[in-house]
Order: C-alpha cells, then sequence, then structure tokens
C-alpha cells in the first residue's frame, strides 16, 4: 500500500501550522485510494521520523514525501534526504519516493494574479494601474538558484499582466530586502506599492510585513501600500499539490541542478578523487553525489526535491544556532562547508 506524506516546515505561529493541516485535509479526500499523513520539518510534531512510522504502522511498503515547501534550497536538498536516508536503514522493506516543491509553475502565476485582482487590481488595464507596483516578497536563501526563482516568478508575472512595474525582495539573508525594495518602488515613482507575499501560510515573517508596512503608511501618507494575501487555500495550489504526488508516484520527477550550489561543491570532491557511495536513492534524474558538512546559523526556511535513482551521499553534520519558524531565513555558512569537503578530499 502506498503512503503520501505531506511535510509542512512548521512555524511557532501556531496559526501556520494549523493552516498547513487544514490544507492536507482539503487535498486528502482526492488521495482515497493512499495513505495520508503529515509532518513537520522542525519547531512542532510530529516530525519527519514520526510522520514516516505512522504511514509504515498503517501498513504503508511505499513512501512518497511531498515537500510543502515553494522553492528547492537546503531543507529540501539536504534535510529531507538525510531524513530518508535514515528511514530506510530503519525500514528496508518500505521504498521511499521524494517529490519535488511547489517551484516554477503556471498555477502558482494564476494564484498570484488571483490575489492581487482580490486586491482590487484592474489587471490588463495598464493606464489604470501606470502608478502601481507589486513589490513580489520571498523568505530569502543563502541557495541562489532557489533566489533566482523568484526572480523568473517576478518575470513571469510582468509577462503576464499588464503591470508597469513588479519588482523583488527578501524578508531576510539576501538582498534586495523588504524595505529597499519598498524604497525602490517608491523612487520609480510608484503612487500605490502592493505587497505579494510569496508564502503558503501565514507565520511570523507575514506578520512582520504586516508591521512594516503599517510603518510606512505612517512614514508615508503621500503613497498607499497594500498587503495581498498569501496562497493559503488556493485551490490552484491544491491543484499544483496534487500534480506533485502524481509526478512523484509516477517517478517522473525532474530536478533541475545545474545551478545547484550543492552539486558544484559535491562535484569539487569528485575532482579530488575523494568519492563516496551510500546508495542514496533518490530518484534524480542524473547521479551526483554530495557530500554536506555545514554549519547553520539562521532565522530560516525554504527548500529541494528529489525523487528516483541517485546516489548521492550526505555527510550531515549540522550545528544549529537558529531561531526560526515556518517563515525563515538560511544563512548557511556554505564557505566553511565547501573549505571542509576540500579538506576532507
Amino acid at each position: 500500500m502506498d503512503a503520501i506524506l505531506f511535510i509542512g516546515h512548521g512555524s511557532r505561529e501556531q496559526e501556520g501550522n494549523r493552516e498547513f493541516l487544514q490544507f492536507v485535509e482539503l487535498v486528502a479526500p482526492s488521495l482515497q485510494d493512499y495513505i495520508v499523513e503529515s509532518c513537520f520539518l522542525e519547531l512542532t510534531p510530529p516530525y519527519i521520523p514520526q510522520g514516516i512510522e505512522a504511514c509504515v504502522r498503517r501498513g504503508a511498503k511505499r513512501v512518497v514525501l511531498i515537500p510543502m515547501m515553494l522553492f528547492s534550497a537546503g531543507h529540501a536538498k539536504i534535510h529531507i534526504p538525510h531524513e530518508i536516508d535514515e528511514a530506510k536503514q530503519r525500514y528496508p522493506h518500505v521504498q521511499f519516493m521524494y517529490g519535488r516543491p511547489i517551484g516554477v509553475h503556471r498555477k502558482v502565476l494564476d494564484i498570484l494574479g488571483r490575489k492581487l485582482a482580490e486586491c482590487g487590481l484592474p489587471l490588463q488595464q495598464e493606464e489604470e494601474l501606470r502608478d502601481t507596483a507589486v513589490l513580489v516578497v520571498g523568505r530569502g536563501s543563502s541557495d541562489p538558484d532557489a533566489n533566482s526563482d523568484l526572480f523568473k516568478i517576478s518575470r513571469l508575472l510582468w509577462e503576464q499582466h499588464r503591470i508597469p512595474l513588479v519588482e523583488t525582495a527578501f524578508i531576510g539573508v539576501t538582498n534586495p530586502l523588504l524595505e529597499d525594495g519598498l524604497q525602490r518602488c517608491m523612487r520609480l515613482g510608484a503612487k500605490h506599492v502592493v505587497l505579494l507575499p510569496y508564502f503558503l501560510f501565514t507565520g511570523v515573517l507575514i506578520k512582520r510585513m504586516e508591521a512594516l508596512l503599517n510603518t510606512y503608511r505612517g512614514l508615508y501618507p503621500e503613497c498607499r501600500f497594500t498587503m495581498a494575501s498569501y496562497f493559503g487555500f488556493d485551490a490552484g495550489l491544491q491543484e499544483l499539490v496534487k500534480e506533485r504526488v502524481a509526478e512523484a508516484l509516477q517517478d517522473e520527477v525532474k530536478l533541475n541542478c545545474d545551478m545547484c550550489q550543492y552539486r558544484i561543491a559535491a562535484m569539487a570532491t569528485i575532482e579530488h578523487h575523494h568519492h563516496h557511495d551510500h546508495d542514496h536513492d533518490h530518484g534524480h534524474e542524473h547521479h551526483h553525489e554530495h557530500s554536506h558538512d555545514h554549519a547553520h546559523d539562521h532565522d530560516h526556511e525554504q527548500s529541494h526535491v528529489h525523487a528516483h535513482g541517485h546516489d548521492h551521499s550526505h555527510d550531515h553534520d549540522h550545528a544549529h544556532d537558529h531561531d526560526h519558524d515556518d517563515d525563515h531565513d538560511h544563512d548557511h555558512h556554505h564557505g566553511e562547508r565547501i573549505e571542509k569537503i576540500a579538506q576532507r578530499s
């Protein structure tokens, strides 16, 4: 029997955790042929090992892990595969498959369009939007591949709707930061700035954005500030997640690893003739060996997705010193990690 295990990040804001669980409840009826369970990466139980245990206890012979995360970064590239490695040791009779995060998808653009329409923006009416700027705001990651995906989303949004000005900013970790994005919109002549949060559910960072926007309303009364809703229970998100489930079940997950810094570090190891063999069978479209030994100092959230036949070796020595929740910022010390890899070789 197959099980679908949805993985949320976890938040110190219990409202965000409840929203994730409610979302899974909405999707579950369309997955009646499968065992459906939920778990969290961190901050609130049940965690991934408990989620896997629940699936196995209910008779699952194959567990499909679906990361409910927006982009491929540290959690999906490193942490979840590490949990899968350990689960394979505990349950050798169970097959594990790994799906993709939300990623760049046309349904995402449709969701964003609906969120803007809910704010009263007259989409496709360029003249009426001439003084309006849309600021797409993501969490921010130390993984440039994930950050570049948000810029791609912003560009595609600009292409799809006749909004003269679409800018991109992050709540933490990397530039441009949210305040820089707001200032840029105003310098470019915007009289109405619409914040468009690129977040699945509520959490600490959503509340931080709301507080900052209230501050800006007081500082710049001549400018109008509006905040759109996060993804939430949007029907398009439900359909997209079910699509990710179907891909993983059919072993059709394909990943872009060409720009992945973790892969670059791994290739450096290979060049130094340092090979690991962990038989890490996650179903990638390609074979590459990763050796990750890195320290984290972060206030974070983000995520990478494998799912089919690739050997990659994870040597996880995560020293975590962080204050984070379902919306959090990675500040991975990758330079130290790469240096350690070089030392090993």
